[in-house]
């Protein structure tokens, strides 16, 4: 649960400046990401890798890191023979990454006009466990008691290790948005945001039409943004014209950079990149009411580093 710095924060209306691709950043220092476990498996390996990704991307001008638990499930640590408890703690430990580098970043002091930074714990969905590419498409196939199943020790054991909010992130169907704030409303002093992808303007990649999204989830006083991420940059501007029809903003828009990825040969494949450059996209962005924007699959710091005019133009 957020500290009480950060939740004076996140109390008071203001730009936030999301952190980009833990993955991208980890292939460039040599890892080798081509398991069910992806970024994940580094908690195990390279710790101190992802430590450096956290701090790299605050000195990039992020106010949040999200960590390094979007493929983390128990089941997938059983898979490598990884037992319950071990499992608990690379949960934790994913967090406690992401603070140790909040921590090293302020000791050289916050900059003018930065708030104070966030950590937020990635809770990726279900389909991110299959690794077949289910969280562009939906429709998993299974009960809700095992999407219940599935979140709800993932959820315990990284708001054990106290983020300041989860990332509830990629998911494509309302149902297990719903799964998720049941288990949300679990724990009524945690925060969190609620982000979809999105094939076309309209609707979620599942299907559900967004009208139903906010009805689901606007308003909610542990929401603390709704919106889009893992989604073509062009669609972003068409969906959050589409969500404001039907809910309050503050909205949330971290998209990937355009390119696609291949479930089937594990590599990114071209795609439609953003028009008009990464600081137009946002600025548009921001006028629809994305108040937490950066990036998602494929960005680097230097993206993150080149939002920072929002920063001075949101607050002007």
């Amino acid at each position: 649960m957020a500290d009480q710095e950060a939740r004076a924060v996140l109390n008071r209306p203001a730009l936030f400046l999301l952190d980009g691709a833990m993955a991208t950043e980890l292939e460039q220092m040599g890892a080798e990401l081509k398991d069910k476990l992806w970024s994940a498996r580094l908690l195990l390996e390279r710790p101190e890798w992802i430590r450096a990704v956290h701090e790299a991307y605050f000195r990039a001008g992020a106010d949040v890191a999200i960590t390094c638990s979007y493929q983390a499930s128990f089941e997938g640590f059983s898979a490598y023979g990884i037992p319950m408890e071990e499992g608990q703690q690379l949960f934790r430990l994913s967090v406690a990454l992401a603070k140790e580098a909040r921590a090293a970043f302020l000791q050289q002091g916050l900059p003018p006009g930065r708030p104070h930074p966030l950590v937020a714990a990635s809770v990726g969905p279900y389909g991110a466990y299959l690794a077949d590419g289910s969280e562009y498409r939906g429709q998993y196939g299974v009960p809700r008691s095992r999407l219940q199943a599935f979140h709800r020790p993932r959820i315990a054991a990284l708001l054990s290790a106290e983020p300041d909010l989860l990332a509830f992130e990629t998911l494509p169907d309302l149902e297990e948005a719903e799964v998720l704030l049941q288990e949300l409303e679990r724990f009524p002093d945690a925060l969190a945001w609620f982000s979809f992808t999105a094939q076309q303007p309209g609707a979620i990649s599942g299907g559900a039409q967004l009208s139903d999204v906010a009805a689901l989830l606007s308003g909610h006083p542990q929401v603390v943004a709704i919106g889009f991420n893992c989604t073509p940059p062009t669609l972003i501007a068409p969906l959050l014209q589409e969500l404001r029809l039907w809910a309050e903003p503050p909205f949330i828009a971290y998209p990937n950079s355009g390119e696609v990825w291949d479930s089937k040969s594990q590599c990114w494949l071209p795609g439609t990149s953003a028009q008009g450059g990464w600081l137009e996209q946002a600025r548009a962005w921001q006028e629809l009411g994305a108040a937490w924007i950066g990036g998602c699959c494929r960005s680097r710091p230097a993206d993150i580093a080149a939002l920072q005019p929002l920063r001075q133009e949101g607050n002007g």
